[in-house]
């Protein structure tokens, strides 16, 4: 498959994919709300008090509540029903619903109250409250209200919905000021269920559609990708044969390590030697782009994920083109990771590509020739949970909370926010950078090691390896050369100086710049 037919084909399977997914989603959540309708098919909320000191309580105007609907329909658009009791017992309550011209006529030069909004968690009303001097005439001796309801007790009213713009009253039924509620609304509709079904269908054909074209694209793609560098062939029967350890690569780069050697999942990263002290500042906004790309790009690692899924569980392998692709999101990812805010450590604007590329950072996954069918089903999930809570306190958000009271009510508001412990050692790492112009090796070689801990767990747990991650943080620009001793130190007796740099330590070695 051409370039740029697989790239034209995932781009509409993702987008078709994802108007598919949200259609389905919204489908389900109305077919819930639908089988929802209890208590006489109704919708209800919480009965909640409402206390004004004015003599009216209104809604806020209800522009949208049937405009535009026909005069006469085949079926129910919605019905509302409003329930009101006075907090007084003996208090008699008015309820009603009016056009908004004759209530604004009604309440004209009256202290009311206007009901903006809502907030729950806790539950405050948020009023507008609009003086007058006049005292209003008692709302029962109007003839504005297409529904209404007055008296002691629960009052209920129920109201077709219609065209226009209307108004909801509460207000004591002797018109007295000070009106104490408890007030209710539901709503049913005829339409939710049959909204549900067209929803549901529309967004499975979307899927059935988008899916596939999605597949087969990732797939012409990662058939175009690069799997990494070549192992030398080694006996039969023994995958590639062991390289050399510590001799150096043509022009001073750090030692090769064969696939054999190392972790199957290699990702390295090297600071520009000529770092700009403020960049950085602005990289995210510069990175926007990528961002936009890789929302997309991670729908279809997610979905080609799925397919891999069942491919590992019937056959033991994984898809080599949506291996090679996944591997390629990944590697897009390290990269804008790398330059905006995992690290950055380079100024160089990431290349809009999933193969390799000549760049500062880059990442690898040695394709696995069979995997276990058996360790598909708990991998990902059950297998990981203690790496998703060592990673997740690592590159989770670290929140701290204060509470603040708004307005003369009182009412308590607790508020929040934080930085993981990664971003929190990348800001200060590029702190120093825009007032020292350097980059602090060791801080960054910390840093490395808890990408490279975090992008194994990810790559085990998309299921492209069985080799269970390690609980260790490899630190350093490239990855560690697993023939060097770790815990030796290499100078010889009697030596003062720092040990000597090798490639996976904070002290050198391969890091450029």
């Amino acid at each position: 498959m051409k370039r740029p037919g697989a790239i034209v084909m995932l781009t509409v399977g993702i987008v078709l994919s994802l108007i598919g997914f949200t259609l389905a989603s919204a489908g389900a959540a109305a077919a819930w709300l639908g089988a929802a309708q209890r208590d006489g098919g109704y919708f209800t909320s919480r009965t909640e008090r409402f206390t004004v000191p004015s003599f009216a309580l209104v809604s806020p105007h209800l522009d949208a509540v049937g405009e535009g609907t026909p005069e006469r329909l085949p079926f129910d658009v919605g019905t509302l029903r409003l329930r009101a009791t006075a907090a007084d017992p003996e208090q008699s309550i008015f309820i009603g619903i009016a056009p908004r011209e004759d209530v604004d006529r009604y309440l004209a030069g009256v202290h009311y109250t206007e009901l903006q909004e809502v907030k729950f968690n806790p539950f405050r009303p948020v009023y507008r409250d609009v003086s007058g001097l006049s005292s209003p005439a008692s709302a029962s001796s109007q003839d504005i209200w297409v529904a209404s309801a007055s008296g002691q007790g629960l009052q209920e009213l129920t109201w077709k919905i219609t065209p226009g713009t209307w108004t909801v009253v509460v207000m004591n039924s002797d018109a007295a000021q000070g009106v104490s509620a408890d007030l209710q609304a539901g709503f049913r509709s005829e339409l939710i269920r049959p909204a549900a079904t067209g929803l549901l269908v529309a967004g499975g054909l979307a899927l059935v559609v988008g899916l596939p074209l999605l597949v087969i694209g990732a797939v012409g793609l990662g058939r175009r990708g690069t799997p990494g560098p070549p192992p030398p062939a080694g006996p039969a029967g023994r995958g590639p044969a062991p390289a050399r350890s510590g001799s150096p690569a043509p022009g001073g780069s750090p030692p090769a390590i064969t696939w054999d050697q190392a972790h199957p999942v290699r990702l390295t990263g090297h600071v520009d030697a000529g770092l700009s002290r403020g960049l950085w500042l602005v990289k995210w906004l510069l990175a926007i782009p990528h961002f936009f790309v890789l929302f997309f790009l991670w729908f279809a690692f997610a979905v080609t994920t799925v397919v891999a899924w069942f491919a590992i569980l019937f056959t033991g392998r994984y898809p080599q083109s949506l291996f090679h692709f996944n591997v390629g999101v990944l590697r897009w990812t390290w990269r804008v990771a790398f330059y905006a805010y995992a690290a950055g450590g380079t100024d160089k604007y990431p290349p809009f590509t999933l193969e390799h590329a000549d760049y500062p950072a880059t990442l690898d996954v040695q394709y696995p020739q069979r995997l276990s069918r058996g360790l598909v089903l708990v991998k990902s999930w059950l297998l990981l949970i203690p790496h998703w809570l060592v990673i997740g306190a690592v590159t989770g958000s670290a929140t701290w909370a204060w509470r603040t009271q708004d307005g003369p009510a009182g009412v308590v508001t607790e508020r929040g926010g934080g930085l993981s412990l990664l971003a929190l050692l990348v800001l200060i790492a590029l702190v120093i950078l825009l007032f020292s112009g350097r980059y602090p090796r060791p801080l960054f070689a910390f840093i490395m090691g808890i990408n490279r801990w975090a992008y194994r767990v990810v790559v085990y747990g998309a299921l492209m390896r069985d080799e269970y991650p390690p609980f260790r943080l490899d630190q350093g620009p490239d990855e560690p050369d697993p023939a060097a001793p770790r815990d030796m130190d290499p100078r010889p007796a009697g030596h003062q100086g720092p040990p000597a740099g090798r490639p996976g330590r904070p002290d050198g070695g391969g890091d450029r710049g």
